[in-house]
């Protein structure tokens, strides 16, 4: 069990954390034709549009109500209520997302009662779907704002069902956590459609952000999940919650339509994508297909080829909460060590973590630990390329945001075949950086009565 320890330094010097309002944008641009707004600066929005354009390459939707010092003192109704018009009128959008951000949290707008008011004086807009979510981003973290962003569409979209009422035994309910990319939701999509399954993935950033090019240029989202299928959430069999971080939402789908929920908290590794495939065949009532039982062989091979590599390392790990358990989780069982690991926000997993200590803190803490306790591989967002520098130790990109590689959106590290991926790439990098320090160069070569001899490399 870890201990899990804060930073007491007084201020962050090198952040790791992103911020609750990117989070909750982040969870809405997984909606079909949906509008992010945050309520807040230009700033704020700038900011966290740039972080989505540099992750995905590709252009993202995001609003701003562009409060001046003047509309933050005294109150932001009319900025809220003229984004909403605008965005109405010219974008025609499906659904409006607000998230709040800390100068307008600081204030204490009640945007609540701002949509209410809009509503009663625009008749046009009472059935509008208007979804608010209070993200301050001094507190918490990304992880976090998703996992609000995810529980209140929950709560504010999903018709309520009666529990006797007849269910469709095909369809789920599938509640994907922040850490989970656009390329591991169409994964696990074609997992649950083997067994038959028809899930409904809320938010499905898999149809909105994986890099497609429409046929026709859009303003919103260009795919996702949409406003009428969340709607009819309730008629699912079963809610699969991926990530400690979706129980809020995971309970409140319960609450509103009685259907039960299972929870993974973590799909990278042998045991988990074996409990998840397990599971599907239960409720489904089907086999496990033949090409996942392949699979699993490939993954337990690849777990032998690797281990020679990856078994005995000291890890640098910063990352989410759920990021870090499920990647920690899995490189422990390769035989890993983590000896250094930093994360963003409070999370009940954190204590399960396979590590000494668990800091929650900025990348200063990581890069410390890391030189501290002599690791020799660091796994972080591109925010830690400059610490695994300094460290001259290989870096590997995993999280948000990741700037300054390509295919973010498409890396995995769900099931099987998500896992023998990632095991190979951090393989891989460990023996590239080996035979980039070690072999024989002429700097090597020394001269002695024999003639020439290579010094021999000295391994780690």
């Amino acid at each position: 069990m870890a201990i899990v320890t804060c930073s007491n330094k007084a201020c962050t010097i090198n952040p790791l954390k992103m911020s609750q309002p990117i989070g909750g944008a982040f969870a809405f641009l997984g909606l079909r034709g949906a509008m992010p707004l945050l309520h807040g600066s230009q700033g704020c929005t700038s900011f966290g549009l740039t972080l989505f354009v540099r992750h995905f390459k590709e252009a993202v939707p995001l609003q701003t109500t562009a409060m001046s010092e003047v509309s933050t003192v005294l109150g932001g109704y009319e900025n809220v209520e003229q984004a909403v018009l605008n965005i109405y009128k010219r974008v025609k959008p499906e659904i409006i997302g607000i998230s709040s951000t800390g100068v307008t949290e600081t204030k204490g707008d009640d945007v609540e009662a701002f949509i209410r008011l809009i509503r009663q004086n625009h008749p046009h807009l009472e059935k509008f779907p208007l979804v608010y979510v209070s993200t301050p981003d001094f507190k918490d973290a990304f992880q976090d704002g998703w996992a609000k962003t995810v529980a209140r569409l929950v709560e504010v979209l999903v018709d309520p069902v009666d529990p006797a009422a007849p269910r469709d035994c095909s369809r789920v309910n599938v509640l994907p956590g922040c850490h989970l990319t656009p390329g591991d939701l169409d994964e696990l999509r074609t997992i649950f459609e083997d067994f038959g399954l028809r899930p409904s993935i809320l938010p499905d950033i898999s149809g909105s952000l994986d890099g497609h090019i429409p046929d026709d240029f859009t303003p919103t989202t260009i795919g996702g999940i949409g406003v009428d299928e969340i709607a009819t959430m309730g008629q699912g069999v079963w809610t699969i919650a991926i990530g400690a971080q979706m129980r809020r939402a995971a309970e409140a789908m319960q609450a509103k339509t009685g259907a039960p929920f299972r929870l993974f908290e973590r799909l990278c590794g042998l045991v988990p994508s074996d409990e998840f495939v397990t599971f599907l065949s239960e409720i489904s009532g089907k086999p496990v297909p033949a090409k996942y039982r392949r699979q699993r062989g490939q993954l337990a091979d690849a777990m032998l080829d690797a281990h020679f590599h990856i078994g005995g390392r000291r890890l640098a790990i910063g990352a989410e909460p759920d990021l870090l358990f499920d990647i920690s989780s899995m490189l422990h069982e390769m035989g890993a060590e983590v000896t250094a690991a930093v994360t963003t926000t409070a999370s009940p997993v954190l204590e399960r973590v396979k590590a000494q200590e668990v800091v929650i803190g900025d990348l200063e803490d990581l890069e410390e630990l890391a030189k501290a306790r002599d690791c020799n591989l660091l796994i972080c967002h591109s925010h830690g390329r400059q610490a695994a520098a300094r460290l001259d130790i290989p870096f590997y990109r995993a999280g948000f945001p990741m700037f300054d590689r390509l295919g973010a959106a498409h890396q995995m590290s769900v099931s099987y075949r998500g896992t023998r991926e990632l095991i190979f790439d951090l393989a891989n990098l460990i023996i590239a950086d080996r035979e980039d320090n070690h072999q024989p160069t002429p700097a090597t070569w020394k001269i002695n009565g024999a003639g020439l001899r290579a010094v021999p490399p000295q391994l780690n």
